[in-house]
């Protein structure tokens, strides 16, 4: 833990956001189970920073404890929908998410070279995509699911460059 950072309520619940993202695996795709621990999950995600903002608790800490779980909740998301994502989307949206990939990990990479650590920021873009990509369970099972997953990838790809850019042009990563 961060020296001098004092453990929070925020940081309590990004926590459970781990903790429930490890037990989604375990629920089939569709059930009620899979809903009720992804809508649980999801609403860790909005509630933890709210309550850090609200409480004067936020931290360099609790933002890159929020960053590791959005990376799990995604990871985890992406290895349950996978499968279904191949199957459902046209081969040309599997381009777009490549390249979404590559721009990530360069702003990944460029954060680590400028500034000795990961860095995954909080942008409104971001966030955008974050809540983008969690609808996504719900919405496929609508005849709009593969308009609504191009809308999301062109989101993902805005904000995977916008990001980029930050960290390629800005001063710092963190606000004093």
């Amino acid at each position: 833990m961060a020296q001098g950072h004092k453990w929070n309520a925020a940081d309590t619940i990004t926590s459970l956001r781990i903790a429930f993202s490890l037990f989604l695996p375990f629920f089939p795709l569709n059930s009620a189970g899979f809903f009720a621990v992804y809508t649980v999950t999801g609403l860790t995600d909005v509630l933890d920073g709210w309550l850090a903002r609200k409480t004067g608790t936020a931290s360099q800490f609790g933002a890159r404890l929020d960053s590791i779980a959005d990376l799990l909740f995604y990871g985890v998301l992406l290895f349950r929908l996978f499968p279904v994502l191949w199957q459902k989307l046209p081969t040309a949206i599997w381009y777009v998410v490549a390249a979404i990939v590559l721009v990530r990990l360069a702003a990944y990479a460029a954060a680590a070279v400028r500034y000795h650590q990961f860095a995954a920021l909080h942008t409104w873009l971001n966030n955008l995509t974050g809540a983008g990509v969690f609808l996504l369970p719900y919405v496929l099972t609508l005849s709009t699911g593969i308009v609504y997953s191009w809308m999301v990838c062109f989101l993902a790809l805005a904000a995977a460059l916008e990001e980029l850019s930050i960290h390629l042009c800005g001063k710092t990563i963190f606000k004093k």
